[in-house]
């Protein structure tokens, strides 16, 4: 276990009103239920547990209530609840795009985006129907249908949201990736998928620079046979040239006027997208998600837990390659507004950010808990000189938030806000733990479990544990999971991903989290139980850093360690060992620097480089990540790692070294 709980109950800092709670989506829901099924929940807590020991009736409802649009008969909601390989709604065909784009007032904003170098623009119902139109129009073109793969390398703009829409109302299956990935990196990715179409920007500007990327998506291009064609958004230099670019046009160019839009519905696990995990262990596992699961996932999280309203506009800051993108597109599920942003957070500092808030007029805004952290620490006053009346609630995800931020988020905006904080993965497109509109907030745990989330706390043996720290397990299936792993026809690396690490029967889903269930309902995440690197909320695996720096002739073998710190910001940490007659010196700093920042992303720089002369493993050859993690975080050797089972304990000598010499300065 990571550590021992605590049973002390911490202060709560915030109570629903009854007039709020009354207007919220879960209380609404309680009450159809009430009407339609016969049956009343006196509170959250018994609302949860009748979800996860009645899941089909509670699929049903969520179904019901919703008011799915789809042929078919839902009446079969699952054929079994074994995993992996549990079927939903087997008897029904609908599309993602299609819940999307139905049913709104077209004069109505649907969007608003802003980014550091324009004011915010919005964009109507009729306007972004009509540009999905003429992308949909240029796909067809293109010669793209049901289960063609297109590949997206978008920022977060008003484009990747027109182009999502337009590939999954013809049943083709997206892909996206940030263009501040490298060419590698995206390679990576979409060599894995055969995409026949290729949606991309010539550049991005970010923290008041301008970022030219026209040379790494010609490198992309060339690295991809499959394609056919090939739309460029020309967000840095309209009108260029895109000669030497094989078979490209300007998006506008690209999206044509032709038919009128459609939509081709499909079955329920029908492949909608494909997202990426972190790769930690190898090249990136390409995560398939179904139209049905998100439609359903997306609909009862955006309403029962964020409780997006009519008059809601839902700002989070996310980039393309977080799945709180896809999540945030799915607020057009509902009658809210979202809000899209495109730079940094921090730029000119952390108190740009709360301008955007402001001028946006954002009623839900969700971040990441260290940027929480870093406008703590920056002492920024979000309310001086800003109109937030609006502001209504804050969401924080990506790590876990302090019970020290929680305080600051109430001293600066106020008694009445709703912090909520959420907990989940790529892999659901989801959060398992997070707000509850209608319940207390508590000072540093995430309010409860989701609806639908058959969520358990599991000791070593097995064995569900409250009040104490344990595995993450889902015990049941959600219609979230993934369908399958693209490219893998026998689903081995879906089960060994998933549903391998607990020998029982039936399976259940382990996620790779330290998390607390308190006697109260409350839960407490303690970290990643696995050796993930977590930088500004946003998942990278240590595998593609490898990959990149091991191309370094002067590098020989690596270890990344994400150095958590008490106010949960983390230092990336990296210990090369180098070849024979080469030194650890500022060249070779710079050299790792750019060539991890070009293959990967800025956020894959370490903050410090050390030279060590062997990396420690296991005797079948596993670096040992996250025991020198812990290490290094303050536990002591012995209880991190048997020396018996370290190929090369001799290793381990320079971290317990490192280890003591940062305890030493901590205590002094």
């Amino acid at each position: 276990m990571l550590k021992a709980a605590t049973n002390e109950t911490p202060p709560v800092l915030w109570t629903p009103s009854e007039e709020w709670a009354a207007a919220s989506g879960l209380t609404r829901f309680r009450h159809w239920l009430a009407r339609h099924r016969g049956v009343d929940f006196g509170d959250y807590d018994a609302l949860w547990h009748w979800s996860v020991d009645d899941i089909e009736g509670f699929w049903k409802a969520i179904w019901d209530h919703f008011e799915v649009r789809a042929d078919g008969d839902p009446t079969r909601v699952l054929t079994g609840r074994t995993m992996p390989g549990a079927r939903w709604f087997p008897d029904v065909a609908l599309n993602y795009a299609e819940q999307i784009l139905t049913g709104h007032d077209p004069g109505r904003v649907a969007i608003v985006c802003a980014s550091e170098s324009q004011p915010p623009v919005e964009v109507t119902w009729a306007e972004l129907t009509d540009r999905v139109t003429r992308a949909r129009a240029g796909l067809v073109a293109a010669g793209v249908g049901r289960g063609d793969r297109v590949a997206a390398y978008l920022p977060n703009t008003i484009e990747a949201v027109v182009a999502l829409l337009a590939t999954t109302s013809l049943g083709a299956i997206w892909s996206v990736v940030a263009p501040e990935m490298g060419a590698k990196s995206a390679l990576d990715r979409f060599r894995q998928i055969d995409p026949s179409v290729l949606i991309t920007v010539d550049g991005y500007r970010y923290a008041g620079r301008e970022f030219d990327r026209l040379d790494v998506v010609r490198e992309i291009v060339d690295g991809l046979p499959t394609l056919d064609r090939v739309a460029v958004v020309d967000q840095l230099r309209p009108g260029r040239s895109l000669i030497g670019l094989r078979s490209a046009a300007p998006w506008d160019d690209f999206c044509t006027d032709g038919r009128p839009l459609a939509f081709e519905r499909v079955p329920f696990d029908h492949p909608l997208w494909i997202l990426y995990s972190s790769g930690t262990t190898g090249v990136p596992k390409p995560i398939v998600h179904g139209h049905g699961g998100i439609v359903l996932e997306h609909l009862k999280k955006l309403h029962l837990h964020i409780d997006a309203r009519r008059d809601d506009r839902i700002l989070w800051f996310t980039s393309t390659g977080w799945m709180m993108w896809n999540l945030l597109v799915g607020g057009l599920l509902t009658d809210a507004t979202i809000v899209l942003y495109d730079g940094s957070p921090s730029h000119p500092n952390t108190e740009a950010m709360w301008d955007v808030v402001a001028t946006t007029r954002t009623t839900c805004f969700g971040t990441s808990a260290g940027f929480l952290t870093a406008c703590r620490a920056d002492g920024v006053r979000p309310r001086d000189g800003r109109n937030l009346w609006r502001l209504r609630a804050v969401g924080s995800t990506g790590s876990p938030l302090t019970p020290e931020v929680f305080d600051w988020v109430y001293q600066e905006l106020g008694p009445d806000l709703w912090l909520f904080s959420s907990s989940g993965g790529t892999d659901v497109c989801t959060s398992f733990v997070g707000g509850v509109p209608t319940v207390p907030v508590v000072r540093g745990e995430l309010q409860r479990r989701s609806l639908g989330a058959p969520i358990a706390a599991w000791d070593d043996g097995a064995r569900p544990v409250i009040g104490a720290v344990g595995e993450l397990v889902l015990t049941a299936p959600m219609p979230s999971m993934p369908v399958m792993f693209w490219g893998d026809a026998d689903g081995r690396r879906y089960h060994d991903a998933y549903f391998g690490h607990y020998p029982v029967e039936p399976p259940v889903w382990r996620h790779g989290d330290w998390i607390e269930i308190t006697p109260y309902g409350g839960v407490v995440i303690h970290g990643r139980s696995d050796s993930t690197i977590n930088r500004g909320g946003i998942r990278m695996g240590t595998s593609e850093l490898y990959r990149s720096v091991l191309t370094l002739d002067a590098v020989v073998d690596a270890l990344a360690l994400d150095i958590a710190g008490p106010d949960t910001n983390s230092r990336l940490e990296l210990f090369v060992v180098l070849a024979a007659g080469q030194e650890l010196d500022g060249e070779l700093k710079r050299a790792i620097t750019v060539r991890l920042r070009t293959d990967c992303s800025p956020r894959h720089v370490p903050d410090a480089v050390h030279r060590i002369d062997e990396v420690p493993r296991t005797r079948s050859g596993k670096p040992l990540e996250v025991p020198m993690k812990r290490l290094l975080m303050g536990a002591e050797l012995d209880s991190v790692v048997d020396r018996d089972a370290v190929v090369n304990p001799q290793a381990l000598e320079p971290f317990r070294r490192l280890a003591e010499e940062r305890a030493d300065r901590r205590a002094h």
